[in-house]
């Protein structure tokens, strides 16, 4: 947009002479278009009411003789009404230019300030700078208004949304080609290009010592403005560039600090409100694990009516990095903040407790889980996720601990899931590389000859687990050929099949080298393998065994008792109840209780190792033997 200093050089078809320069702001200011009176007309009608801001006005034509006395009480009010309203000067043509730029009326235009002029140009010519500073304006206003569009676009869809400032920052830098930095006296919140702080913060610093709340000021092309005057907040929107800011960009930074000024109260609002909402949350968990139910659901009654007011609960843990926390938080209540309460876990800043209430027929394992499953397989291998079983309300901090050891299994589990103690593959938990040490020495004398191991590893799992008629059936072979090879393996491996600790030690070595080997094992070497009782004396393990028997010990009959002595009898009943002075409906009856509190099929080799080696971990009974063969043994 032309200035009223700019545009005698700037246009000379205008023929201008300046007479009364006016003050350097009004020289300085941009003319936002033209106003064209006839002179007979003003004189017979008065100055106009209101003028423009930044109007330009031209008086043409002659001045009619009989009107020239009244031409000092018109100009005078017409100068007072430019000088209100901000008017950018006063142009007459050449040929009234004698007439009216009386004395008086010089006298009057350099006491109000107000530019005067005069032109020798035809109104044409002014027709057409008229027309195009329209044009200019026109479009000025439809690019600020695109720019004010795309800033608004900047805008949080979220209050929570922390990159928001960021954003807007960069819209700033690359809409007025400038660097951004916004900041509180602790903190840089946004900074674009991200060496903006560098620039402008000994801008801000000489700003601040003053001790005086911070106002719109400008140094040489820097702008420093504050989000909030009014509530003399310290957050400060600092700008600077090589160029120097017009009145546009001064109008478009306001703007944007006004937006700002919302966020950033916003994000204060969001922490003060968030913050009480958590601690509230923090407080319900805590009464939870306490027993005190009925005040943890007043605690949530506002926050989430309904949420506490199942019977039954299951708790998850999902451990991060410490720095990942909050943000895995986030996405937590994201994913099933509506269906669960989510709390940071008290004394650890790597994990997350969330809590979901079950409610009748409901099935558990679905919902929450799934989410939960899918997020931490997208926070990648530094994050894990364990579940606890279905629990009564008043049992959250049992459901607590599980879910924690579960936790812990995770992390040896392929997904970094273990959504139940229960469900944990305890081989998994074994140190792997000691284990395979274990099992190749064990297995050494029927790997020694590669057709007779591989008979062997075809027959020998399901002979181990199966009596000899089921194998032959699952295998397709006949009984005698499984017959003969189980017994060829017993006689290599100086093991008694009939012996419940050998086929479990055989069977766990089988699993460990067929099913767990790596891809590249390494070669059998003359080194000791650590024996079983020592592979189980790891501390997962041990959370295992604990957590597995826990509910066992809780009743009130003594079925550990009677699964010691049923494994010391090889899982024969009719021994062990005679050794026990119970009847044999007794034991059995035992036995489906032990089935149920662990989940467990104790009809299967896999849930007989199960309870042999949690009763072993956490009681030392029943001793575990390695099979009876030298165990120095190598490599054929």
């Amino acid at each position: 947009m032309p200035t009223l200093g700019s545009l005698p050089a700037g246009r000379p078809e205008l023929e201008l002479a300046v007479v009364v320069n006016g003050s350097p702001r009004a020289q300085a200011a941009e003319i936002s278009g033209v106003s064209t009176i006839v002179c007979e007309q003003i004189l017979q009608d008065g100055a106009p009411a209101a003028l423009g801001q930044g109007s330009l006005v031209l008086i043409t034509g002659p001045v009619p003789p009989p009107l020239r006395g009244r031409i000092t009480a018109v100009l005078d009010v017409l100068l007072q009404r430019m000088s209100r309203d901000g008017s950018a000067g006063l142009v007459v043509s050449a040929a009234g230019a004698r007439q009216l730029f009386v004395p008086s009326v010089v006298d009057a235009a350099s006491s109000l300030a107000v530019p005067l002029l005069v032109t020798s140009a035809p109104a044409e010519r002014w027709a057409r700078i008229q027309d195009e500073i329209q044009h200019r304006r026109l479009v000025a206003a439809e690019r600020r208004a695109a720019q004010l569009n795309s800033l608004v676009q900047e805008l949080p869809t979220q209050l929570a949304d922390s990159r928001s400032m960021q954003r807007i920052a960069d819209w700033l830098a690359r809409v007025l080609d400038c660097q951004v930095l916004i900041s509180e006296p602790e903190q840089v919140l946004a900074a674009s290009p991200h060496t903006a702080a560098e620039q402008l913060v000994r801008a801000i610093i000489r700003q601040s010592v003053d001790g005086h709340p911070l106002k719109p000021v400008s140094g040489p092309h820097t702008q420093l403005i504050s989000l909030a005057p009014a509530s003399a907040a310290d957050t400060v929107l600092a700008v600077s560039r090589a160029a120097p800011f017009d009145e546009g960009d001064l109008r478009l930074l306001r703007h944007a600090a006004k937006l700002l000024g919302l966020v950033d109260q916003a994000h204060r609002d969001y922490r003060a409100t968030s913050g009480a909402v958590h601690a509230a949350r923090g407080a319900a968990f805590e009464l939870l694990l306490d027993g005190e139910v009925g005040k943890a659901r007043r605690v949530m009654a506002n926050l989430s009516p309904g949420l506490l007011e199942t019977e039954t609960v299951r708790v998850f843990v999902v451990e991060t990095q410490p720095s990942h926390r909050e943000q895995a938080l986030r996405r937590c209540m994201t994913a099933v903040g509506h269906q669960a309460l989510i709390v940071p876990a008290p004394g650890d800043d790597r994990r997350i407790v969330i809590v979901q209430p079950v409610h009748p027929c409901e099935d558990a394992s679905t919902n929450v889980s799934g989410e939960l499953r899918r997020l931490v397989g997208s926070l990648g291998l530094s994050s894990s996720l364990g579940g606890s079983g279905v629990y009564s309300m008043t049992l959250l901090a049992h459901a607590l601990h599980e879910a924690v050891m579960a936790q812990r299994f995770a992390a040896f589990q392929p997904d970094l899931v273990a959504l139940s103690v229960h469900g944990s593959d305890l081989v998994s938990l074994l140190p792997q590389a000691e284990a395979q040490h274990w099992a190749r020495h064990l297995l050494n004398p029927i790997m020694c000859d590669q057709a007779q191991w591989e008979s062997m590893r075809e027959t020998l799992p399901a002979a181990l687990a199966y009596p000899y008629t089921v194998a032959a059936r699952r295998l397709r072979l006949h009984r005698n050929t499984v017959m003969r090879r189980a017994s060829r393996a017993a006689e290599l491996l100086r093991m008694d099949f009939g012996s419940i600790d050998d086929r479990i030690a055989a069977g766990l070595a089988m699993e460990l080298v067929t099913q767990r080997e790596a891809a590249a094992s390494p070669r059998l070497t003359a080194a000791k393998p650590l024996a079983l009782a020592q592979l189980l004396d790891a501390p997962q393990v041990h959370a295992w065994a604990q957590t597995l028997l826990r509910p066992v010990q809780a009743d009130r009959r003594d079925l550990l008792s009677t699964a010691l002595t049923w494994l010391t009898f090889d899982t024969h009943v009719e021994p062990a109840a005679r050794a026990l002075g119970l009847s044999e409906v007794t034991v059995r009856s035992h036995l489906r209780a032990l089935e149920g509190y662990m989940q467990r099929d104790l009809t299967t080799l896999t849930g007989v190792r199960d309870l042999q080696f949690a009763l072993h971990v956490v009681t030392g009974q029943p001793d575990l033997r390695s099979g009876r063969r030298d165990m120095t043994q190598v490599a054929c």
